[in-house]
Order: structure tokens, then C-alpha cells, then sequence
């Protein structure tokens, strides 16, 4: 099989609207591929695996895709602290269901105040700040199950 009738195969399969056709012969296998973009273009992949040792005469490559270059995405919650979770357990807001809230969003807290309590069996463990700063977002919702390391509150530490 030579390149023109490669190419006319590839314009053969791209005119009927296959999306995939297997072409294998004693000397040569051919995979040719057509898939649609967004755009309704078709793109068309040619594979040649030579399956023996005579020369066979390869289709030129098709033009590569234009590749999209990842944007950086700038995290906002990258200035502030995350607080994890040092235990598995049920976290909670408040002390007792009668008390107030420990923190809200907005909160001012410095080292050593009291953030939350984790239930872990049967204990309730107080969960104080290792920073200062001001509560900016409360991750967890009230009784909710938590996993060691994962994170509770963000903190401005500004």
C-alpha cells in the first residue's frame, strides 16, 4: 500500500462518516480515527504498525492539535490558614445544644481559644486555635462526621 492510497483511504473514511475503521493487511495495520471537535470539524489519526520486515512507506503525520496551555488559577483561600481536623469524631459548633456557638465567621480568635469540640467515642474533645486571626469560613456543618486531617475553619491571620 503506498501514500496515495493511504490518503485516499483517509479522505474515504472522513466523506462517509465512519468514526473509526481497522484496516490490516500480511505487511501493514491501519487504524484511521475521526472524531468531531466543537467546532464540527473532523480530525483525522492515522497509525501504521509495521507488522513485518519490509519498508513500508509511512502517511505524513497530521498536523497536531493546538494545544491549550493551563491558565494558572490563583486559589483565593491561598492567604489563609487552614485548621485541621487532629482527630476522627462528630464535630460540633457549640458546647451543649443550649450554649452559644463557639466561633462564627467573623470571629476574632487568638492562640489557645476554643474552636469546636469533636466527639470521639464518647470523649468530647476541645479543639483550640494554634493561630490568630479572624475566622473566614466555617468547612464543616454542625454534627457532621470529620476524618483526621481534614480541614475545619480558614483564618485570616491578618
Amino acid at each position: 500500500m503506498d501514500i496515495k492510497e493511504i490518503q485516499n483511504l483517509i479522505k474515504f473514511v472522513a466523506k462517509s462518516g465512519a468514526s473509526e475503521v481497522k484496516l490490516e493487511m500480511d505487511d501493514i495495520k491501519i487504524t484511521i480515527k475521526t472524531g468531531s471537535d466543537d467546532k464540527g470539524e473532523s480530525t483525522t489519526y492515522v497509525q501504521q504498525i509495521p507488522m513485518g520486515q519490509a519498508h513500508i512507506a509511512q502517511a505524513p503525520a497530521p498536523a497536531p492539535a493546538p494545544t491549550l496551555t493551563p491558565v494558572p488559577v490563583v486559589d483565593e483561600n491561598s492567604k489563609y490558614i487552614t485548621i485541621k481536623s487532629p482527630i476522627i469524631g462528630t464535630f460540633y459548633r457549640k458546647p451543649s445544644p443550649d450554649k452559644p456557638m463557639f466561633v462564627e465567621v467573623g470571629t476574632a480568635i487568638k492562640e489557645g481559644d476554643v474552636l469546636c469540640v469533636i466527639e470521639a467515642m464518647k470523649l468530647f474533645n476541645e479543639i483550640e486555635s494554634e493561630v490568630s486571626g479572624k475566622i473566614v469560613k466555617i468547612l464543616v456543618d454542625d454534627s457532621s462526621p470529620v476524618e483526621f486531617d481534614q480541614p475545619l475553619f480558614l483564618v485570616d491571620p491578618s
